[in-house]
């Protein structure tokens, strides 16, 4: 049987082609429209946000960081200001292998196993899209080498920093501060004040002093510029520049010359000074030894360093000005007396007989001098510091009455002085016990605390500042100003000079006699008292007081230095002001482990009022008067 195949209907043929055809055409047409869709889409309907993405990839904006405000003294001198040179800077996120490359930059640049240090410290401190210096203050020579080898080390620059410098080194670092690399915190506390826009390409920011404390004066406001880059992200050419503002500058009540006077004085010894102008609260000398050199932060602070600093036993980081709070001992002495005029406790030629104790209940409190002082009155009390008065004036006062007075002075409370960090002090009272201690027999306040009181010991806790700005009140007949270190901010783009105002803080009413009654004492100090030998031949009349503050107790044993270790022994101090009859300077100095005021303190203040009233600078350190008694 044979099979035929049916014939082929070429119309069906012709229908079917016709209908692929059409469909065919159907799709490239709507592909067509989709895309003509898509285009006017694009090129009109999102015409603006596609044209401004792409000027954003071709321009970019780059940060201009302003000159930070130079910080000079009273009269001129340079403390800190800024220099330009080229650091080298990775940033990790774009580099592969980060050790590979730093020791193939090795081989052009000299790089030191404390720069590598550095670095990591600086990686684990940072984002890893961060530029960060692995070497700084580049020689032409090795930016010349760097330059023809760029090609070599993608995510590697060579950048033109600015760099702070501190040439007087470290002399009043302590006043000054440094600046470091902004950490977390910093950004915290720079976001929190609305200026992370003005710190974009900032990585450096003041750490602690008058460069943490005016921060936004010195920094300035940032600039930018606008440059044309190509799709490697390399720049092209620039556009257009906003030019950054300057930071301000600070023009400071410190005298260099005299806080290089007074911190030499101290020699190898720990303690402070602080000196003040009475009329306007004008820090002229702010010394904390021993110090440290605020160069080392700038770029990083070595480990070494670092740790040399931080456990260092003499803890040179510390602002023992501001920071440390001691017992004043025998400095109190004048505001008791002071006290007791003012609340008619005692008048000026009332006397006691000191047999050399004072007895109360079944404890004897000793004076410093065997066999007493005799017959002494305030006068006397002061000039020879005798305790026992100070022990029966103080039990008839009370504790109330002493803290009120006191309170007035500032002892043990902030002086409000323009850098941060400053401790507030003790001032007993039986409030203060109760807050102090948690179980109920420590609160409550008995009356032989009160006693110890009276000679600047037992609960008493004041620092240099504080102690330097009561005498000042004093020496100012009981006008206290706010101390301070900024004298005048000069504008950096029009030379205006913007004056701190003395901030006068108040006036405590004082009676003119009675201020001239302790005056009188304390100019007798220097003339015959426990301050005369360091005053000896002195050509100008001053006022002060010796101090002497014990560390721990001897429990009634006789205090002999050379059988203390160093560091138990007792603390030395003195308060002064000069001249007697119109003081334009009053201080206070303390020796940590002294001994007596008369021996260590005192000669510290006569080098520094030579220098300020005379003109005349030592050579060395303030030698210690080996004839000083105990009788402070």
């Amino acid at each position: 049987m044979s099979l035929r195949r049916p014939l082929v209907n070429a119309s069906d043929n012709n229908d079917r082609f016709r209908f692929r055809l059409a469909v065919s055409m159907a799709l490239v047409l709507l592909a067509f429209a989709i895309l003509l869709a898509r285009f006017v889409h694009l090129q009109v309907i999102q015409h603006d946000y596609y044209s401004t993405r792409a000027e954003n990839n071709r321009i970019s904006l780059a940060p201009i960081v302003p000159n930070r405000g130079v910080i000079v003294d009273r009269n001129g001198v340079v403390m800190a200001r800024n220099y330009s040179a080229f650091t080298l800077e990775i940033t990790p996120s774009k580099v592969g292998d980060l050790e590979a490359t730093i020791d193939e930059l090795s081989q052009l640049v000299d790089i030191q196993p404390k720069d590598r240090k550095r670095f990591r410290k600086l990686l684990e401190e940072s984002k890893t899209f961060e530029s960060l210096p692995i070497r700084t203050r580049l020689s032409d020579e090795e930016v010349a080498r760097f330059a023809a080898n760029r090609y070599r080390f993608p995510g590697v620059e060579v950048q033109a920093r600015l760099f702070r410098q501190y040439p007087l080194g470290a002399v009043a670092s302590h006043a000054i501060g440094y600046i470091g690399r902004i950490n977390k915190r910093d950004l915290e506390w720079i976001t929190e004040n609305e200026q992370l826009a003005n710190y974009k390409g900032a990585d450096h920011i003041g750490k602690i002093g008058l460069e943490q404390k005016y921060e936004f004066v010195l920094h300035g406001q940032s600039g930018y510029e606008q440059v044309e880059v190509d799709a490697g992200g390399r720049v092209v050419r620039s556009l257009s520049r906003t030019s950054p503002v300057d930071g301000n500058n600070l023009t400071l009540t410190l005298d260099t010359g005299l806080q290089e006077i007074a911190e030499k004085a101290f020699g190898n010894r720990r303690g402070a000074l602080v000196a003040i102008e009475p009329a306007t609260g004008g820090i002229l000398a702010l010394v904390s030894t021993p110090t440290y050199d605020p160069n080392l932060f700038i770029d990083g602070i070595r480990t070494d360093d670092w740790e040399q600093l931080n456990n260092s036993p003499d803890k040179p980081m510390m602002n023992r000005a501001l920071n440390g709070v001691y017992p004043p001992g025998s400095t109190f002495k004048p505001f008791m007396a002071l006290a007791a005029l003012e609340t008619g406790k005692r008048t000026a030629g009332q006397a006691i007989f000191d047999p050399g104790y004072f007895n109360f209940g079944t404890h004897q409190f000793r004076d410093d001098k065997k066999g007493g002082h005799g017959v002494v009155d305030m006068y006397k009390s002061i000039v020879e510091s005798c305790d026992t008065y100070y022990y029966m004036l103080a039990n008839d006062m009370g504790i109330e009455s002493i803290a009120r007075f006191m309170d007035q002075f500032g002892f043990g409370s902030r002086t409000g002085i323009d850098i941060e960090g400053e401790s507030v002090g003790v001032l007993p009272s039986p409030e203060w016990k109760k807050r102090r201690f948690k179980r109920p027999e420590q609160q409550k306040w008995f009356a032989g605390d009160t006693v110890s009181i009276g000679i600047g010991q037992g609960y008493n806790a004041y620092t240099p500042l504080q102690l330097a700005q009561a005498t000042a009140t004093l020496a100012n007949d009981g006008v206290m100003y706010r101390p301070h270190l900024v004298r005048h901010i000069t504008d950096s783009r029009t030379g205006e000079k913007t004056l701190i105002e003395p901030q006068p803080l108040r006036t405590i009413p004082l009676k003119p006699q009675h201020i001239a009654t302790i005056k009188r004492a304390m100019v007798g100090v220097v003339k015959e008292g426990t301050g005369a030998r360091a005053f000896a031949g002195a050509a100008y009349e001053s006022g002060g007081k010796t101090g002497t503050a014990q560390v721990f107790s001897l429990k009634g044993e006789k205090y002999e230095a050379g059988r203390i270790r160093e560091r138990l022994r007792d603390h030395a101090l003195y308060v002064a002001f000069a001249p007697a009859d119109q003081p334009k300077i009053a201080l206070a100095v303390l020796v940590e482990n002294g001994g007596f005021g008369a021996q260590s303190a005192a000669p510290i203040a006569r080098l520094v009022f030579d220098y300020y009233l005379l003109g005349k600078a030592p050579n060395g350190p303030a030698p210690e008067d080996a004839s000083a008694t105990e009788e402070e």
